[in-house]
């Protein structure tokens, strides 16, 4: 999807929504411009359609997000925001938004009928709903946890606290980008000097305190900022601005600091970009700040352009760990450059005999394919890992596919159970409630133990901890010894 006109449009909706005292459920849109653009080629507000709701809340929805039936009216609340929204930006003419109202009074009660419905799911809805809704699209490792505070700065040693890799923007588009730095137009750049390294020194020269170099107007915030982007450069995705304003506020202990102020002189700097509530370092500062490091004999690696790697590599950059937003960017690039028969043939291939979480990432991206892949899923019928997966990836695009046997279902269940292993011992509390809510029914734990799949013991265990009904958990825990027995001999 493209990550930046979505921003875009929920940032203007709601400014639109404050303007108009018109309450606005922003997540419930954004999730509508997500898959928009994810399955049904939307790429900017004008493209939605009457019909481009059909496909998202009576289709998608269903088949993607675990809701309960009764939220149906909720997410239409928001699809008629959406509309209104369209129409007054101008964005779509109002005939185009009758014409979308009038669907969306039909779309109600049968999309309430359509989540209801549990053959409309999909595999990952049906089996990732004991693993929680942010699995559902995206089985990729990404940093997680809580925002870290910005008040610790990181050791002095280098080595206690390695940098990660960071995604540089190519150097034609960095020099492009100096041009609009304001900081330069009064103080340019050598006209005798390499332009990069020449803006790299300069950085540094604000990074090191330099008294000649003056930014924020507070000698205590200028010597704070080197902390403050080492931290942003180590997280790689967009603060808060409350977060840098409460880091800030114990820099300057009991002086008042204007955050807008502050923030406004670093984007005239180069080195900030402020996207509604949220801030990042811009690509020039992330550039000069790796050379920083560099030059100070620091490991700063660079993070590969997965667009361009096989489809092993895709998936083992993904599994490093990296931000959503980059995830979704390289995911697009790779795809770009494929047909989507070609994307599927190189992903199911990298997936045969992979680990399940391997698995996972390539079967999620698989799932965004058409049915022009058709051919290249079908191939991979007779792999006994990817079988169920592509059953139902033929299934639910109306294509013919033989039945799933109940030793699939186990086994697939086991598969999808083990790929939520990572994200269910970082965060045990969240697995135990959507297992709690809605986890594989006890006659089916007990039978799991016969499925010849290399972490069913791991699963079973994590359900014997995880589940909070007793009976329930006890069952897993003994399937868990039926297949430990089963493997010892």
């Amino acid at each position: 999807m493209s990550i930046e006109w979505v921003n875009q449009a929920i940032d203007d909706l709601r400014a639109w929504g404050r303007m108009r005292e018109v309450e606005v459920d922003a997540d419930e849109v954004r999730l509508l411009c997500d898959y928009a653009s994810d399955y049904l080629n939307v790429n900017e507000l004008g493209d939605f359609t009457p019909e481009t709701f059909d496909e998202l809340l009576l289709s998608i929805y269903p088949r993607k997000v675990i809701a309960p039936p009764e939220s149906a009216p909720e997410t239409v609340a928001g699809a008629r925001t959406l509309v209104d929204y369209l129409s007054e930006a101008g964005a779509v003419p109002e005939s185009t938004a009758a014409l979308m109202r009038v669907r969306l009074d039909d779309i109600e009660p049968r999309m309430t009928e359509a989540l209801a419905d549990t053959s409309n799911f999909g595999m990952a809805k049906s089996l990732f709903s004991s693993i929680g809704p942010e699995s559902l699209e995206q089985s990729i490792a990404i940093p997680s946890g809580e925002m870290p505070d910005l008040g610790e700065a990181p050791c002095d040693c280098p080595g206690c606290t390695p940098l990660p890799a960071a995604r540089l923007a190519p150097d034609q588009e960095l020099i492009a980008a100096l041009a609009t730095v304001p900081m330069l137009s009064e103080r340019p750049l050598p006209g005798d000097a390499e332009p990069l390294p020449a803006w790299a020194r300069a950085v540094a020269r604000i990074l090191e305190h330099d008294p000649g170099e003056p930014v924020t107007g507070s000698p205590a915030l200028d010597e704070a900022l080197y902390d403050l982007f080492d931290m942003l450069y180590r997280l790689q995705v967009r603060v808060p601005l409350s977060v840098i304003g409460d880091y800030l506020d114990e820099v300057a202990d009991e002086d008042e600091i204007d955050l807008a102020a502050v923030l406004d002189r670093l984007t005239w700097c180069g080195l900030v970009t402020v996207t509604g509530d949220t801030a990042e370092l811009t690509p020039l500062a992330v550039w000069a700040l790796r050379e920083h490091y560099l030059s100070l004999g620091i490991d700063a690696p660079e993070a590969p352009d997965l667009a361009e790697a096989d489809a092993l590599g895709l998936i083992e950059g993904l599994l490093e760990g990296v931000p959503s937003e980059l995830a979704e960017q390289d995911i697009n690039g790779w795809l770009t450059g494929r047909t989507p028969g070609e994307a599927a043939g190189e992903l199911l291939a990298a997936a045969s005999g992979a680990p399940a979480v391997a698995r996972g990432i390539a079967i999620t991206i698989v799932d965004r394919l058409g049915a022009e892949a058709e051919p290249q899923v079908r191939d991979h019928l007779d792999d006994q890992e990817l079988r169920p997966h592509v059953i139902h990836w033929l299934a639910a695009r109306k294509l013919p596919a033989p039945p799933l046997t109940q030793d699939e279902l186990l086994w697939v269940s086991v598969d999808m159970l083990a790929l939520a292993m990572p994200a269910a011992e970082e965060d045990p509390e969240i697995f135990a409630e959507n297992m709690a809510a809605s986890g594989p029914p006890a006659h089916m734990i007990e039978e799991m133990w016969r499925v010849d799949h290399p972490d069913v013991v791991e699963v079973l265990e994590l359900l014997g901890r995880s589940i909070p009904d007793d009976t329930v958990a006890k069952a897993a825990r003994k399937a868990a010894f039926k297949a430990r027995s089963r493997a010892i001999r």
